[in-house]
């Protein structure tokens, strides 16, 4: 989060955000088993991981869990979305702070809830790209968004690895862009397509067992 940052910009941003990643979940057409860039998961994995990780990090803390349909992907999305504005307009939300479970390698804690949801906009902001490149639909992030998350990272990558939430970093294309850059960062191959094998246990895009059950593993209806 930037310093002195109020926390209304930071909930608008992050609704933003979520409005974007909502665009590619209804562009999804039903092709919700197509491979994704996160190993082993398909586009629905990847929705399923952002509602689980709002659900577990932000709306069941916060008392805020909305109940969804079973299987319809896309009104699940919709009525997430309904619950996070109705929680994101609260006065002073942010300015509270936020149960945290364990997540990845990562023990229980408390955080402030306005830092805690500039984490949850760059994971989301991350998994548009993901679902986009999942269903084909259009994975162009906003450039000052890029740009401004690029910048919050840990100057250490392996700090990012030891989170328990992302994977090595890759190379970067040369003369890459913001977007590009960040993804590298994250794990990702920015030039991954649908019809790109998946290296045997290269290292996932994202760490498996808890971080990763807090999204399909929890996020998905049962």
């Amino acid at each position: 989060m930037t310093a002195g940052e109020p926390g209304d910009q930071i909930a608008d941003r992050h609704l933003l955000i979520c409005r974007r990643f909502g665009d590619v979940v209804m562009a999804a057409n039903g092709d919700w088993h197509a491979p994704s860039p996160c190993t082993d998961w398909d586009a629905r994995d990847v929705l399923e991981h952002v509602i689980g990780f709002h659900d577990v990090l932000l709306l069941r803390p916060l008392g805020a869990k909305p109940r969804r349909p079973k299987d319809d992907p896309q009104r699940r999305w919709v009525v997430t979305m309904d619950a996070l504005h109705s929680l994101l307009t609260r006065p002073g939300l942010l300015s509270g702070s936020v149960e945290v479970p364990a997540i990845g390698n990562n023990a229980p804690t408390r955080i402030d809830a306005a830092p805690l949801l500039q984490l949850l906009s760059l994971d989301v902001l991350v998994h548009t790209w993901d679902l986009a490149r999942a269903v084909g639909a259009e994975d162009r992030l906003e450039p000052e968004l890029c740009v401004l998350f690029l910048g919050q990272l840990p100057t250490d990558p392996a700090a990012l690895v030891a989170s328990g939430m992302y994977g090595p970093p890759r190379k970067a294309p040369a003369h890459g862009d913001a977007q590009s850059v960040l993804l590298a960062r994250l794990g990702r191959d920015p030039e991954w397509q649908r019809s790109t094998p998946r290296p045997e246990q290269e290292g996932p895009s994202e760490v498996s067992g808890s971080a990763r059950s807090v999204g399909p593993g929890d996020g998905r209806p049962r």
